[in-house]
Order: C-alpha cells, then structure tokens, then sequence
C-alpha cells in the first residue's frame, strides 16, 4: 500500500483543489440534497474482509461521501459561526498526520512541544495579548485545544481546583462551588460545568440593548452569594456570543472578580481573531485582569478545525488541577523542571501535533494577509448589514464584525422565512433568538465569499421572503 501513496495522495490533492475551484464558483449545493439515511444506505453494513484499493476508496469518498456533505467553505455558507481552511492548512495536516506524532510530553516529542510554546507565543503577540499569557518570559503560556468546549471546561477545571484548594468534588456541600455566564453564554459553558460536577451554571442577566453581560448585577450575584456560604469559583464572559455577536465588558468584569478572587475566563472563540487587526484592539480592553482566554483559530485565521489556542496567565494553577505523573510517565526532562508537558493541559493524555498546522498558516499567509482576510469579511458583513437595512419589511437587528442579524417585520414572517430558508440549497442562515423575537443569523467568513456572492445571497433571501 506504501508504494501507491504518493500517486493516491497526488490525485487526492487534485480532487480538493477541483472541489476548491467548484465551490468558489458556487455550483455545488450548500446543503447535501439527500434526507437521513442517505449516506447508510449507500454503505455495506459490514467492513470489507480484504483490503482495497485506496484509489477505489478515494473515488467511493468523492462519489458517496461528499454528495452529502454541507459545505461550510461555500460563499453561501452564512450559518454559524465560520469554520475555515486553507491549502496551508490542509498540507500540515497531510504532513503531520503521516509524521505520527504523539505529543503528551516533552520527552516524547520535543519539537512538538517547543513549536506549540513558539506558536503560540507568537499567536498572543500578534493578538496583542498582555505578556503574562507568554511561554517566555511569563508565568503563563498557551496550549492548543480541539476547540472552544474543550478550553472552557480545563479553565474550569482549574478555577475549581483553586478555588477549593483541589476538593471541590468531595467538599461535602452539594452545589457550594458556583460557575457564572451571561445568558448568552455559549452551550458549551453549561455541558463543561456539569461535566466539572457543579451543576447548572449561575446565569447573569445581559444589559436589555446589548446582551452584554451586565457588571454590576454580576458583582451583586457573587457578593449575594458568597454571603450565604457558596462559593463563586469562575465567571465565563464572551467576546461574540453567538446569536448576536455581543462583546461582554471585560474591563468591567475584570474589577470585579479580581477582587473577589474569582477565576475569569474569556470565551473569545469567534470575535477574538478580529484583535489581529489594530483597529479592532478594543476588545483587549481589560485582559490584565483575565486567568485564562481562549480564540478559534479554526474560525477565521484560515486554520482547518480543530484548533482552539487557550492561554493561562498562571500556567500553575492549570497544572495543578490536570496533572497526573504515573510512573511510566515519569522521565528526567520533567523531572527537572525545565520542560513544558502538554498532556497537563487537556483532558486527554494522548495529543497529536496539532502547532504545525497553525505554523504553516502563519507562515503561509503571514499576520497581513489573515489580517486582510478578516477585514474582506468583516466589508462583506457591512455590505449585507446595508442591503437589509435599506429593505422594506426588513429589520437589521445588530451587526457586529462578521455577523448580521435581521428579522421580517413581523415573527410570523420571520418563522415562514426560517422555514423556507431551511429548504435553500443554495444558502444556510441559522435562527436564533434576540431581544425575545425569532431572528436569522448571517455569519460571513467562508474563504471564497464575495460582494457578488454576499448580492446573490440576499436576492435569494428577499425572494423566499415573497413567496
């Protein structure tokens, strides 16, 4: 089978780039055509007893795989948030996934290891972050994470290991340790708190005309509750929620649970990436006061998915919480101290060599031109953010960065639209809910979106609104 790699994986390159080609020019559906079972059906129900060919697999993948795919690179792609790629991207994955790499320790892959540490110190100079994130010369650093859910829950982890001096779980007060978010807060923050075993996150209200979360009622929450013996461990605040893209205060919040001694994590996922470009700096505001921060790579540094970049300011109290030192993991490299060992910081043990792909993708598009790609999105953003605030019957509900949210004029208009939107092969915009009305969500960041793609789109939509 080693023989015939290179000429499979040769053609396999050709198929992507012809695939590329295909959804630049928006001839491929959005959304795959077929209902659930489609793909099952097309499959045998048992593993094939000889080997096969890999040129055969490789033609079965593109004639019954990808037909059923929903294509996030599309430029009608505007559900979600975007999860992007690059030819950059897709090369380092090629590349590491044939290196094999297995990266939980130093010792077994020291330059995996010092890449991420250099990778992500570059990433957090780049982003403008505060000097305590850095491998070198702080005392915090950054590590790459599968995604956003994987980073808040190992955040959690360490606040409540902190928090209770490691006992949080065996305290003997059910539900004494306490989590907070903005009731915009992504899901994820819900599913890692009670996976941490602290039940339902303490949710704050947001200010009515932003979805922002609100300092003040989050400063009340934490001093009503420390009164009564419970105990406020982590506050989770957003920078880009997701129905409405909204940016949590954190120079506010930061104050507030500095001095309270609370733990506060940034859910930076999506709106993060934007502090590439200086003149969106502004939501850095108050990061000297942050514990950990967490950004997508995967979502708008054209960097496949999945790579979450997490960043400690205090790299000891993250270790402390997750780290275990069996003896078959004991060597002479952690032992003296002198070497970073990622299995510490994440839940899995085993890790794959995930800096090289965010390596190549720096290297091959440098910080202008990711910076470019954010400000052709966040353009494109503001050229549909026009064309339905200057439709009759339309109403631009927020705009922010990549993400425009509108409704009908009315949410029986609005849930028909949905509906029919839903049936689109050409384009997907997700629902959600804002300032209590149903409403839909574009999201622009797919790498071959255009002015023409993002006009189409809406002729599209005003369309589906008429019928």
């Amino acid at each position: 089978m080693s023989e015939d790699f290179a000429a499979v994986a040769a053609t396999a390159a050709e198929r992507l780039a012809a695939h590329w080609r295909d959804l630049a020019t928006g001839e491929l559906p959005v959304v795959p055509p077929g209902g659930p079972g489609t793909t099952k059906k097309a499959l045998p129900t048992t593993a094939p007893e000889h080997g096969e060919d890999l040129t055969e697999i490789l033609n079965d993948t593109w004639h019954t795989i990808v037909p059923q795919l929903v294509h996030w690179q599309h430029p009608g792609f505007l559900g979600y948030y975007p999860t992007s790629n690059s030819p950059a991207s897709v090369l380092a994955e090629l590349v590491a996934a044939g290196l094999g790499v297995q990266g939980m320790l130093w010792s077994t892959s020291p330059a995996a290891t010092e890449l991420e540490q250099v990778v992500c110190d570059w990433l957090a100079r780049a982003l403008d972050l505060p000097e305590t994130f850095l491998h070198s010369p702080g005392r915090g650093g950054g590590v790459i994470q599968d995604g956003a859910s994987s980073a808040v829950l190992v955040a959690l982890a360490a606040a409540l290991h902190r928090a209770s001096h490691g006992r949080w779980r065996t305290h003997g007060t059910e539900g004494r340790y306490r989590v907070y978010a903005g009731d915009q807060a992504n899901s994820c923050v819900a599913k890692a708190a009670r996976i941490a075993g602290v039940g339902d996150v303490v949710h704050v209200p947001t200010a009515p005309h932003t979805h922002a979360l609100d300092p003040a009622a989050l400063a009340d929450r934490l001093d009503a509750d420390r009164a009564v013996g419970l105990v406020p461990a982590a506050v989770v605040a957003t920078l880009g929620t997701t129905a409405t893209c909204a940016i949590d205060p954190i120079a506010e919040i930061g104050p507030v649970c500095r001095e309270r001694g609370v733990w506060l994590h940034v859910d930076a996922a999506y709106a993060g990436s934007a502090a590439l470009c200086p003149e969106h700096r502004y939501l850095n505001r108050g990061l000297e006061h942050v514990a950990s921060y967490a950004v997508n790579a995967h979502k708008w540094m054209r960097t496949g998915t999945p790579c979450d970049v997490l960043w400690v300011a205090d790299r000891q109290a993250l270790t402390e919480a997750m780290s275990t030192a069996p003896a078959y993991l004991r060597n002479a490299a952690t032992d003296s101290g002198r070497v970073v060992d990622f299995k510490d910081w994440q839940t899995q043990l085993g890790r794959p060599m995930r800096a090289l792909k965010l390596w190549y993708v720096l290297r091959a598009h440098g910080l202008h031109g990711l910076r470019e790609a954010i400000r052709h999105d966040i353009a494109l953003a503001e050229h549909l953010a026009r064309l339905v605030d200057d439709e009759s019957g339309f109403h631009l509900v927020t705009h922010a960065l990549g993400l425009v949210v509108f409704r009908c004029d009315s949410d029986q208009r609005t849930l028909e639209l949905t509906t029919r939107l839903a049936a689109e092969p050409s384009l997907l915009c997700t629902p959600a809910t804002a300032y209590g009305r149903p409403v839909l969500r574009a999201a622009v960041g797919a790498p071959y979106t255009s002015k023409d793609t993002i006009t189409r789109a809406w002729s599209t939509i005003r369309a589906h609104a008429r019928t």
